[in-house]
């Protein structure tokens, strides 16, 4: 096999390797890396060099290994636009985690997601009591969304008074 077309296959098995294992290990690695978390990423990139470019250590060898999973990133993310399913296959749906001020237990251990880090993601958002969530996503990039019981009702209130201003704008305009 000629060495350019043996390093790209050998970055598109490691490419997709490491998509599969980032996936397995769950969602809250990607968006929430701790220290051990980077020195894996770190330790993982120097053990799977060699396994992409072989004995080519050369520039034109990294060169080659680059531009293979940067192309190989690039179908992928089309692939994701096109494909809702493969997108869903790969990435992940969001998980609810607490609706209507109720924590889903099941998506919370299927997740991992110890209780305190989902109550202190509450409080980043600015909600005291889990009681006060009208919803908790853990989107598909590990991030957790909060809609707030106040949430709902400042935006009713602010479609409120922005209709009140528009009726008296249209009252002194006639």
């Amino acid at each position: 096999m000629d060495p350019i077309a043996q390093i790209v296959f050998r970055c598109a098995a490691v490419y997709v390797f490491m998509i599969i294992a980032i996936r397995v290990t769950g969602k809250t690695e990607l968006a929430q890396l701790s220290v051990i978390d980077l020195v894996l990423v770190l330790l993982i990139s120097n053990s799977v060099q060699n396994a992409m470019v072989g004995e080519n250590t050369s520039l034109l060898g990294g060169l080659t290994a680059a531009a293979a999973l940067f192309s190989l990133h690039g179908l992928f993310k089309m692939s994701f636009y096109y494909s809702k399913s493969l997108r869903k296959l790969f990435e992940g749906e969001p998980l609810v985690l607490i609706y209507r001020g109720k924590i889903n237990k099941k998506n919370l251990g299927s997740a991992r997601l110890p209780l305190d880090e989902l109550e202190a993601a509450c409080r980043e958002h600015g909600v005291e009591k889990i009681e006060d969530v009208n919803l908790a996503l853990l989107e598909s990039d590990g991030n957790i969304s909060i809609l707030s019981g106040n949430y709902g009702r400042s935006t009713q209130h602010q479609r409120r008074i922005k209709r009140r201003i528009t009726q008296s704008n249209q009252s002194s305009s006639e």
